[in-house]
């Protein structure tokens, strides 16, 4: 199995950052526009990347101001069965963001863009805490 780990540092209170991964306010204005978003475990949150279909991730751990973890239960097949999750951790006014997609079946060109995509996002949420801006998929060149 394959993982995708980035680090991301934030420089805003953690429950800023929290609030930004977990609600649809802030997830329009990180990774993309169009979405349903419940910020509940269980619940089941859909991204739209004007693809067709709607990549779907059910939350399977949510414990505020600390850890956020999907399993993607729809969308493109080698996303399927993987999960994302956010370790959360702030230490003088500077939240560290721990990221990770883990348990992808093979290291493909898909899995490779998808590496070079999630520093976007993680720079997208950046942005959007420290400036009040993000880029999400709507707003991007690609």
């Amino acid at each position: 199995m394959e993982n995708i780990e980035q680090i991301q540092y934030i420089k805003v209170p953690i429950a800023k950052v929290y609030e930004a991964l977990t609600t649809e306010k802030g997830l329009g204005e990180v990774w993309t526009k169009n979405l349903r978003v419940k910020p509940e475990s269980g619940v089941v949150n859909e991204f739209d990347f004007n693809d067709n279909y709607a990549t779907k991730m059910k939350i399977v751990a949510l414990e505020e101001n600390r850890y956020i973890e999907w399993e993607c239960i729809a969308t493109d097949p080698e996303w399927v069965g993987t999960t994302i999750s956010f370790e959360l951790q702030e230490k003088n006014g500077i939240t560290s963001v721990w990221f990770g997609h883990r348990n992808w079946r093979a290291l493909t060109e898909f899995y490779r863009m998808c590496n070079y995509n999630w520093a976007m996002f993680l720079y997208s949420l950046k942005s959007y805490c420290e400036d009040g801006k993000g880029m999400p998929f709507q707003d991007r060149k690609f």
